[in-house]
């Protein structure tokens, strides 16, 4: 089906402190995609670097680090039409202060370094960080009688 991607979502340390994890994941199942792959887990800063590999060198990645490991964390795989940019609509933008309302971000964000979610930003970084955290025998695939009401097919 053209336009189906995957992409990579975390609920972050924040959003289980917060006992929002399920609603992070809630907000964007309810966008119409998939839920194919879930999982619980503390990263640890090994794995935590090499997600943020792209941020390598820049004053901000040891406190990425830092608190992505803080806690635990909820990884997810959603498969959809236009998935990454849908996931990137949901969540708004990255500073919760500057997060539109109806958004992840912007109705339940703190602040820049505290903003619930992590989703991929571009389908080559979806396979990238998917593939970091699951194998292909994780994500599974199955039909859904919604599918044809919201991609059409």
């Amino acid at each position: 089906m053209p336009g189906v991607e995957r992409t990579l979502v975390l609920a972050k340390p924040d959003a289980l402190q917060r006992g929002l994890a399920l609603e992070v994941l809630s907000r964007i199942e309810r966008r119409g995609l998939k839920l194919v792959a879930l999982k619980m887990l503390h990263m640890d800063r090994e794995l935590a670097e090499r997600h943020y590999a792209v941020h390598k060198g820049k004053p901000f990645l040891p406190g990425l680090v830092e608190f992505i490991t803080s806690g635990p964390i909820i990884a997810a795989v959603f498969e959809g039409r236009s998935a990454v940019e849908a996931v990137r609509q949901t969540m708004g933008t990255t500073d919760s202060a500057r997060a539109a309302p109806g958004t992840i971000r912007g109705d339940l964000g703190i602040d820049l370094g505290h903003n619930l979610v992590h989703g991929s930003d571009s389908p080559e970084a979806a396979a990238r960080e998917i593939a970091l955290l699951f194998s292909e025998k994780d994500i599974l695939g199955y039909a859904r009688e919604l599918d044809r009401w919201v991609t059409g097919s």
